[in-house]
């Protein structure tokens, strides 16, 4: 296991640095260590860090939502609020039923099946985007319309929308009696008791700051346990009432920025550091996910099936932006900021096939799929167009 991770570091630091010397974001060099040094590689990665690998990439996940908190300002929000609701479910919800539709017709699917297909996909991914709108924060791109806040609260919430829709087709292959409006109606309960619990997270948080005093390094990792306790609330919850525990995470930090500025930027530099290991951790983890040889079973009709996918989430993003004041190119860069595809792909692929769903391989090898062509062809863009069409303040 320390072998592992001492290959993880090194390489994933040197691709790191090559693919930010070539222009292009160096996590995707990240993903790639992890392809080939995978299990589906050259299987060097230990077994005992690919068991406990959702582990740590859920880590690295809330580290990320955690900047993402602490970098978001109440007037930005205030400005992006009612697009950033359009932006969480009407592109994945294009995207998820037209891969259904598309994808009953070409493989000859049921529809729950496909059903289960299209909002597996649907899902864009906060490990791609996040990181790249909070750079983006740093550099004051897109600052005066608050673009990156925008694709950060939509993209937050856009999953929760993907997992619960693709749960209720999961449920409805297995024969659990499931009522389709209560589960539709799970979402809003979801994401509001998500942001009630990180509310009360950064209250009890902060009481606790004032009466003790405490190192920053020990107040960022008492934040990461909390948080870390908030998704394990949600896991425990799970069947019983539903949690939007990643949303609750941002709230953390946002309550933090909101209360108590002088904490907040010291926790934000602290977590900028952990973040230097946690996203080594987290991309080549997901990277180790890719099974290349499943992917391309899928075939020419899995890409097909993708890139229409995507043509319809981005008509989606155009109606979710339209009556803004963003001009033609910045709501090109929003189309673009929605592509990329690889945590919930990686962490739900699998689902159908292990709960034997009939087309369950041919569902995690598009997911795979999916990743492998979005997630560079998403990042690759978001860099490029929000660097040169993103006004800078």
């Amino acid at each position: 296991m320390g072998f592992s991770l001492a290959i993880i570091i090194i390489l994933g630091l040197a691709l790191n640095k090559i693919f930010d010397a070539i222009k292009l974001p160096g996590f995707l060099g990240m993903l790639l260590l992890g392809i080939i040094i995978g299990p589906y590689g050259l299987n060097i990665i230990s077994s005992d860090i690919l068991d406990i690998s959702a582990d740590l990439r859920k880590i690295a996940l809330i580290i990320i939502l955690i900047r993402a908190g602490l970098g978001i300002k109440r007037d930005t929000l205030h400005k992006v609020g009612s697009e950033a609701i359009k932006m969480s479910c009407i592109p994945g919800l294009c995207e998820g039923f037209t891969i259904m539709l598309l994808a009953s017709f070409l493989f000859g699917m049921s529809k729950t099946e496909a059903g289960m297909l299209g909002f597996i996909i649907a899902a864009v991914s906060p490990a791609v985007v996040v990181p790249l709108m909070l750079q983006f924060i740093d550099k004051r791109f897109g600052e005066k319309k608050g673009i990156p806040t925008l694709i950060l609260a939509g993209a937050s919430i856009d999953d929760v929308f993907a997992i619960t829709i693709f749960s209720t087709f999961l449920g409805l292959y297995t024969g659990k009696s499931i009522s389709i409006s209560m589960q539709i109606a799970k979402i809003p309960v979801s994401i509001v008791l998500g942001l009630l619990l990180g509310w009360i997270t950064g209250i009890i948080i902060i009481m606790i700051f004032k009466r003790f005093h405490i190192r920053d390094t020990k107040k960022a990792l008492v934040v990461l346990a909390a948080a870390i306790i908030l998704t394990t609330i949600e896991e425990y919850s799970k069947g019983i009432i539903p949690i939007a525990s990643l949303l609750g995470v941002m709230m953390v930090g946002f309550y933090f920025r909101e209360k108590t500025s002088k904490i907040a930027d010291a926790l934000s530099q602290k977590f900028n550091k952990i973040w230097v290991f946690a996203e080594l951790m987290l991309f080549v983890l997901v990277g180790a996910q890719v099974n290349i040889d499943v992917a391309f079973n899928s075939g020419l009709l899995g890409i097909v099936i993708i890139f229409i996918g995507l043509l319809a989430r981005s008509i989606g993003v155009l109606i979710a932006v339209s009556g803004t004041d963003l001009d033609w190119k910045e709501r090109i860069f929003c189309v673009i900021a929605y592509i990329p595809k690889a945590t919930v792909q990686a962490a739900i692929g699998a689902v159908p096939l292990e709960a034997g769903v009939k087309s369950g391989e041919l569902i995690l090898a598009i997911a795979v799929l999916a990743i492998m062509i979005t997630a560079p062809l998403g990042a690759i863009g978001i860099k490029l167009s929000g660097e040169k069409w993103l006004s800078h303040s």
